[in-house]
């Protein structure tokens, strides 16, 4: 697939059950007005049937007020196939024509159902019952209940091989880690897109919640910074933006796929790193 630049997404979250939807909505606007590729909206709070609801309900909102692709998560360990089924039809109801499939974390609050172990059988299902356009997930560092890494490589070329057209990878911080992965992926003939998920860190128990969920290593850089700044919110927020920055310059210029931006809904600090990468990327 030929690009004339890279691929810009942001990634948005919905309000928790007891935050009113506009609460989000004011961010979500702020968010589009940056004009990226599209925006990823993650499987809602309060589990059942209504996360997909809420899910859906963002993600048409993305599409219909403020004229952005919106591009729906769904998880899917803790659902049946009827239940899956459900929700495609909501999906598509509404418009929603790009899917984020995902085997989702494994959550004590909600019992896994048998229907569906990973994330390239919920690929399946949804390729056999409707004309989605299919994502997935990659780590470039290895999912950390993977055995080994040639396996997490061979589950990712099944989840290609059965549909998926467009992969987002996990968060890093060494863009090392990212183009080895590359690399490997190139050589089992996974030749789908590949975009870099990037996460600007903005406080420290950001930093520390999402590396012990996902496993991302920290260069010897990122710790320094830490270190260096980590006193003050301030000074973190603005050393974490120039870090995804410097990171996004160095993986434009090695002929990146696309970058993600895992925004946190923060739209100043989406701003500023779209403002300063924007010629960068050829936007």
């Amino acid at each position: 697939m030929e690009q004339t630049r890279p691929i810009y997404s942001f990634e948005v979250f919905p309000p928790k059950p007891t935050t009113p939807v506009e609460a989000v909505t004011s961010a979500f606007a702020e968010l589009s007005a940056l004009k990226p590729d599209f925006i990823s909206v993650t499987y809602g709070a309060g589990g059942g049937l209504n996360g997909g609801r809420l899910t859906c309900e963002l993600a048409a909102r993305l599409k219909n007020e403020f004229g952005i692709k919106p591009v729906a998560h769904l998880p899917c360990i803790s659902y049946t196939k009827e239940e899956i089924a459900s929700v495609l039809e909501d999906f598509r109801a509404h418009g929603i024509t790009d899917i984020l499939a995902l085997r989702g974390d494994r959550n004590p609050d909600m019992p896994e159902k048998n229907d569906f172990h990973y994330a390239s059988e919920l690929i399946d299902f949804i390729r056999q019952r409707g004309d989605f356009e299919l994502y997935a997930a990659c780590y470039p560092e290895v999912h950390p209940e993977a055995r080994t890494a040639a396996d997490d490589l061979r589950h990712l070329k099944e989840k290609v091989d059965k549909g998926a057209t467009h992969l987002i990878s996990q968060l890093f911080f060494d863009n090392a880690s990212f183009y080895d992965f590359r690399e490997k992926c190139d050589i089992i003939g996974i030749n789908v897109p590949i975009e870099a998920g990037i996460m600007p860190v903005v406080n420290a128990a950001q930093i520390q919640r999402m590396v012990s969920l996902c496993g991302a290593s920290l260069p010897r850089k990122f710790t320094v910074m830490m270190q260096r700044f980590g006193h003050s919110p301030e000074a973190i927020r603005d050393a974490g933006i120039a870090y995804a920055i410097d990171q996004i310059v160095d993986l434009a210029a090695n002929g990146v796929d696309g970058i993600h931006l895992y925004t946190m809904n923060n739209p100043l600090v989406a701003r500023r790193i779209t403002e300063a990468v924007s010629g960068i990327l050829g936007r």
